[in-house]
């Protein structure tokens, strides 16, 4: 016979069905306009950009109250900020374009992908330290 397995206590993140169907729908239109920017479907592609977009800021807005999902939401904005851009510089054609001597028109899509990096950084070194700390303290 088997010992039995201690219960752990861990918190639990539930989200409402109609947030996770919205989730759903934002990765079938993030699908959609990779789908589009690899076979070159401009119209579908740029079109795809908005609804992607603006779900995933609506997720990051629902989210808001817990600091790590708003950050890991917020790196999504950003990556599909830069993401979108770049599709937009090869689409039009300024993704070779030199802006200097080593810089194209594709590498300021490291601007969004950089601050979407940035956010989980802080979110990880600053934030999440001091919410395990808080969580630590012990009250009497």
């Amino acid at each position: 016979m088997s010992a039995p397995t201690p219960q752990v206590s861990e918190e639990v993140y539930s989200i409402p069905a109609v947030y996770r169907q919205m989730e759903n729908t934002h990765i079938l239109f993030w699908l959609l306009k990779d789908i589009a920017w690899c076979m070159v479907w401009k119209p579908l592609g740029l079109l795809m950009v908005l609804p992607t977009l603006g779900i995933a800021l609506v997720i990051a807005w629902r989210t808001r109250a817990l600091a790590s999902e708003l950050a890991h939401n917020l790196a999504i904005v950003f990556w599909i900020t830069a993401n979108s851009y770049w599709m937009t510089s090869e689409f039009f054609g300024f993704d070779t374009v030199h802006l200097t001597p080593t810089i194209t028109g594709k590498h300021l899509a490291l601007v969004p992908f950089l601050i979407g990096l940035g956010i989980l950084l802080y979110y990880y070194l600053v934030t999440k330290p001091r919410e395990n700390r808080a969580g630590q303290t012990a009250t009497l």
